[in-house]
């Protein structure tokens, strides 16, 4: 097992032993490929692998806001007015397409619960799809979203075809992504190996021809860079196109455009592990109970999603979304006569509206086709023209 990071909270005796699982799991795999694996690879064992992965190994990974449970807090979960405020809109998209949202990646339920509130209220009935490949927020998400059963299924694989809008929140980030680093003129693939005494370590090779040009590509050579390049994302996202035949896609993540993505001073990459609300950058820490994520190259995916046949409808940052599509309007909702709720509930919309919190950090992609109407959040803050 590596050595923890010295300001990390010790793991406690269930995490050890599941750890110790993980490890010797990964241990094996990385001696069956012949002793190295590239990072992707080791990404998706860490996060996804059948009773073993960070998502689906039954651990608590959300937390809700003003707990300590868990890893990290989503904008769904800090407050029901985050998702109220893409259930407004989403309405207009919903009139042109069909009255059917999909959700990805669902965590505890919070996002579906709220959009689904918020519609009900104002008379309007959808059908609610989920594709959640992690059996424990399945469970967590049913239980949840029980008063709404009627409405709600679980989805096992992509749709043939789908009309309506989907909702993909920190979806993206958690996809395996490749390492790669300039040396000299050469692009090379970083993969993990074990050193003598089985610890994990890293391994640099030569990237193939297809990584080799995906890199060289969008950005020029800067010798000892290391980034990271999510070519599952954007499979995915050009495959929206194929499936997606009428309506919208909200995509919400951290990221930047291209240009802010590689640029030559951010030189170390954004893979950033999450362990007990505490970020780190040790990625062979504790393998199976933290998670490991990336930054969203939003240019690659607005590039994936034209390639999918799909329009770029709109790009902005979280704040800017949420303030133009009625955010404060839900916020008016509230009593200003109970003074701590509702110094909690603007507590909770500051951080996601601050540039300083996770307003400016946080953008929104919308993606589309057969819709044709300004869509809600993107109107003067749009920046397309910077992808």
């Amino acid at each position: 097992m590596n050595t923890k990071p010295a300001h990390l909270p010790s793991l406690d005796p269930a995490s050890a032993t599941h750890v110790a699982r993980v490890t010797d799991f990964l241990s094996a795999r990385i001696r069956q490929a012949g002793g190295w694996l590239p990072f992707d690879q080791y990404m998706e064992l860490v996060l996804y692998a059948p009773g073993l992965g960070y998502y689906d190994a039954g651990n608590q990974k959300l937390a809700e806001a003003g707990r300590l449970q868990g890893d990290f807090v989503t904008a769904p979960e800090l407050t029901p007015l985050f998702a109220h405020t893409l259930a407004q809109a989403a309405q207009p998209l919903l009139a042109q397409s069909a009255p059917a949202i999909l959700e990805f990646g669902a965590g505890s339920g919070a996002l579906a619960e709220g959009v689904l509130t918020r519609l009900s209220e104002q008379g309007v009935t959808v059908e609610y799809s989920i594709l959640e490949l992690s059996a424990d927020l399945r469970a967590r998400q049913r239980q949840r979203l029980a008063r709404f059963a009627p409405q709600v299924t679980w989805l096992e694989a992509l749709p043939a075809a789908f009309s309506g809008v989907v909702l993909a929140n920190e979806v993206l980030d958690a996809m395996p992504v490749s390492l790669f680093r300039w040396d000299g003129e050469t692009v090379m693939e970083r993969g993990v190996s074990l050193d003598e005494t089985g610890a994990f370590v890293w391994r640099d090779r030569a990237a193939s021809a297809a990584l080799q040009q995906a890199v060289r590509d969008r950005m020029p050579a800067y010798p000892g860079y290391l980034s990271e390049i999510n070519l599952r994302a954007e499979a995915w996202v050009r495959g929206m196109g194929s499936w997606l035949k009428q309506g919208a896609a909200l995509l919400i993540d951290y990221g930047f455009p291209q240009d802010e993505y590689y640029h030559p001073q951010r030189a170390s990459g954004t893979l950033m592990c999450h362990y007990r609300h505490h970020a780190h950058d040790d990625p062979f820490f504790a393998p199976g109970v933290q998670d490991l994520t990336a930054h969203v190259d939003f240019t690659a995916m607005a590039l994936a999603a034209n390639q999918g046949g799909l329009d770029v409808l709109g790009y902005t940052s979280q704040g800017s979304f949420l303030m133009e599509a009625g955010l404060l309007e839900q916020l008016a909702g509230f009593d200003p006569s109970d003074a701590l709720r509702y110094a909690q509930v603007s507590a909770a919309v500051q951080k996601l509206v601050s540039p300083a919190e996770m307003g400016e950090l946080f953008k929104v992609l919308a993606l589309g086709k057969g819709v044709g109407a300004e869509l809600p959040g993107f109107g003067r803050g749009d920046r397309s023209h910077r992808l």
